[in-house]
Protein backbone atom coordinates (compact mmCIF):
# COMPACT_ATOMS: atom_id res chain seq x y z
CA UNK A 1 0.00 0.00 0.00
CA UNK A 2 1.25 3.25 -0.59
CA UNK A 3 0.33 6.42 1.25
CA UNK A 4 -0.20 9.68 -0.62
CA UNK A 5 -0.76 11.65 2.74
CA UNK A 6 1.32 10.05 5.72
CA UNK A 7 -0.84 12.33 8.46
CA UNK A 8 -2.51 10.38 10.62
CA UNK A 9 -5.51 12.72 9.64
CA UNK A 10 -5.79 12.50 6.02
CA UNK A 11 -5.47 10.60 3.11
CA UNK A 12 -5.17 7.32 2.35
CA UNK A 13 -4.27 5.88 6.07
CA UNK A 14 -7.95 7.58 7.26
CA UNK A 15 -9.27 5.95 4.09
CA UNK A 16 -8.16 2.39 4.97
CA UNK A 17 -8.78 3.02 8.93
CA UNK A 18 -12.85 3.91 7.64
CA UNK A 19 -12.51 0.45 6.18
CA UNK A 20 -11.64 -1.57 9.33
CA UNK A 21 -14.17 0.38 11.26
CA UNK A 22 -16.73 -0.54 8.36
CA UNK A 23 -15.28 -4.77 9.43
CA UNK A 24 -15.08 -4.31 13.51
CA UNK A 25 -18.87 -3.74 13.48
CA UNK A 26 -20.06 -6.72 11.80
CA UNK A 27 -17.77 -9.01 13.02
CA UNK A 28 -18.85 -8.00 16.46
CA UNK A 29 -22.40 -8.37 15.61
CA UNK A 30 -21.65 -11.98 14.08
CA UNK A 31 -19.00 -12.83 16.64
CA UNK A 32 -21.99 -11.77 19.58
CA UNK A 33 -24.73 -13.80 17.39
CA UNK A 34 -22.69 -16.57 17.29
CA UNK A 35 -22.46 -16.87 21.33
CA UNK A 36 -25.65 -16.14 21.41
CA UNK A 37 -26.75 -19.51 19.23
CA UNK A 38 -24.17 -21.37 21.51
CA UNK A 39 -25.65 -19.85 24.76
CA UNK A 40 -27.45 -22.99 25.64
CA UNK A 41 -24.53 -24.92 25.66
CA UNK A 42 -23.45 -23.34 28.82
CA UNK A 43 -26.74 -20.85 29.21
CA UNK A 44 -24.13 -17.79 28.84
CA UNK A 45 -25.14 -14.92 27.24
CA UNK A 46 -22.61 -12.18 25.77
CA UNK A 47 -22.46 -10.10 28.38
CA UNK A 48 -22.35 -12.52 31.09
CA UNK A 49 -19.50 -14.35 29.15
CA UNK A 50 -18.03 -10.80 29.27
CA UNK A 51 -18.46 -11.14 32.47
CA UNK A 52 -16.89 -13.66 33.53
CA UNK A 53 -13.97 -13.35 31.38
CA UNK A 54 -12.99 -10.26 32.68
CA UNK A 55 -12.61 -12.05 36.23
CA UNK A 56 -10.71 -15.00 35.22
CA UNK A 57 -8.30 -12.54 33.46
CA UNK A 58 -7.75 -10.43 36.05
CA UNK A 59 -9.33 -11.76 39.52
CA UNK A 60 -11.30 -10.38 41.96
CA UNK A 61 -13.05 -7.00 40.17
CA UNK A 62 -15.38 -4.20 41.10
CA UNK A 63 -18.83 -3.88 38.91
CA UNK A 64 -17.06 -0.27 38.18
CA UNK A 65 -13.72 -1.66 37.33
CA UNK A 66 -14.98 -4.01 34.92
CA UNK A 67 -17.61 -1.18 33.09
CA UNK A 68 -14.52 1.15 32.90
CA UNK A 69 -12.17 -1.92 31.45
CA UNK A 70 -14.74 -2.73 28.81
CA UNK A 71 -16.30 0.60 28.16
CA UNK A 72 -19.48 -0.54 29.23
CA UNK A 73 -22.15 1.05 31.66
CA UNK A 74 -21.99 0.45 34.85
CA UNK A 75 -25.39 -0.33 35.09
CA UNK A 76 -25.31 -3.05 32.31
CA UNK A 77 -22.07 -4.63 33.84
CA UNK A 78 -24.43 -4.73 37.35
CA UNK A 79 -27.24 -6.61 35.26
CA UNK A 80 -25.15 -9.19 33.64
CA UNK A 81 -23.20 -9.79 37.12
CA UNK A 82 -26.45 -10.06 38.99
CA UNK A 83 -27.68 -12.22 36.02
CA UNK A 84 -23.83 -14.20 36.44
CA UNK A 85 -24.62 -14.93 40.35
CA UNK A 86 -28.07 -15.77 39.56
CA UNK A 87 -26.60 -18.59 37.34
CA UNK A 88 -24.24 -19.48 40.02
CA UNK A 89 -20.88 -18.51 38.21
CA UNK A 90 -19.83 -15.23 40.04
CA UNK A 91 -20.38 -14.21 43.69
CA UNK A 92 -20.18 -10.94 45.31
CA UNK A 93 -17.34 -11.20 48.05
CA UNK A 94 -16.36 -7.98 50.59
CA UNK A 95 -14.12 -5.63 49.55
CA UNK A 96 -11.26 -4.86 51.77
CA UNK A 97 -10.14 -1.83 49.99
CA UNK A 98 -13.74 0.20 49.29
CA UNK A 99 -16.53 -1.16 51.93
CA UNK A 100 -19.79 -0.10 49.71
CA UNK A 101 -17.96 -1.77 46.81
CA UNK A 102 -17.85 -5.67 46.84
CA UNK A 103 -15.54 -7.94 44.77
CA UNK A 104 -17.19 -10.28 42.43
CA UNK A 105 -15.35 -13.48 42.17
CA UNK A 106 -15.72 -16.64 39.83
CA UNK A 107 -17.22 -20.02 41.66
CA UNK A 108 -16.05 -23.49 40.83
CA UNK A 109 -19.11 -23.00 38.27
CA UNK A 110 -18.41 -19.94 37.04
CA UNK A 111 -14.79 -21.35 36.18
CA UNK A 112 -15.84 -24.59 34.49
CA UNK A 113 -18.36 -22.46 33.01
CA UNK A 114 -15.78 -19.95 30.99
CA UNK A 115 -13.30 -22.61 30.39
CA UNK A 116 -15.58 -24.39 28.44
CA UNK A 117 -16.88 -21.57 25.99
CA UNK A 118 -13.05 -20.63 25.92
CA UNK A 119 -12.07 -23.97 24.31
CA UNK A 120 -15.04 -23.76 21.98
CA UNK A 121 -14.07 -20.58 21.15
CA UNK A 122 -10.50 -21.16 20.70
CA UNK A 123 -11.42 -24.88 18.41
CA UNK A 124 -13.89 -22.62 16.23
CA UNK A 125 -10.72 -20.29 15.60
CA UNK A 126 -8.18 -22.79 14.97
CA UNK A 127 -9.83 -23.18 11.53
CA UNK A 128 -9.07 -19.48 10.79
CA UNK A 129 -5.20 -19.79 11.23
CA UNK A 130 -3.10 -21.24 8.23
CA UNK A 131 -1.87 -18.35 6.19
CA UNK A 132 -1.85 -15.74 8.59
CA UNK A 133 1.30 -14.95 10.45
CA UNK A 134 2.09 -13.92 13.82
CA UNK A 135 3.59 -10.26 11.64
CA UNK A 136 -0.12 -10.03 10.30
CA UNK A 137 -1.74 -10.54 13.74
CA UNK A 138 0.47 -8.14 15.99
CA UNK A 139 0.06 -4.93 13.14
CA UNK A 140 -3.81 -5.78 13.65
CA UNK A 141 -3.83 -6.13 17.37
CA UNK A 142 -2.15 -2.66 16.73
CA UNK A 143 -4.35 -1.02 14.30
CA UNK A 144 -7.01 -2.00 16.77
CA UNK A 145 -5.67 -0.46 19.56
CA UNK A 146 -5.10 2.45 18.50
CA UNK A 147 -8.19 2.98 17.06
CA UNK A 148 -9.42 2.26 20.54
CA UNK A 149 -7.13 4.49 22.02
CA UNK A 150 -8.64 6.99 19.88
CA UNK A 151 -11.64 6.77 21.29
CA UNK A 152 -10.80 6.69 25.23
CA UNK A 153 -12.72 9.98 26.14
CA UNK A 154 -15.83 8.19 25.39
CA UNK A 155 -18.34 8.55 28.45
CA UNK A 156 -19.97 5.33 28.96
CA UNK A 157 -21.81 6.11 32.00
Amino acid sequence: MRETDPSPAGGAVTDRLAEVFDLVGPLYRRAQRKVEQDAPIEGLSVGVRAVLNMVRENGPMTVPQMGRAQALSRQFVQRMTNDAAGLGLVEFVPNPAHKRSSLVRLTGEGERAIGAVIDRERRVLRRIGGDLTEGEIDACLRVLSRLLHLLDDIDMD
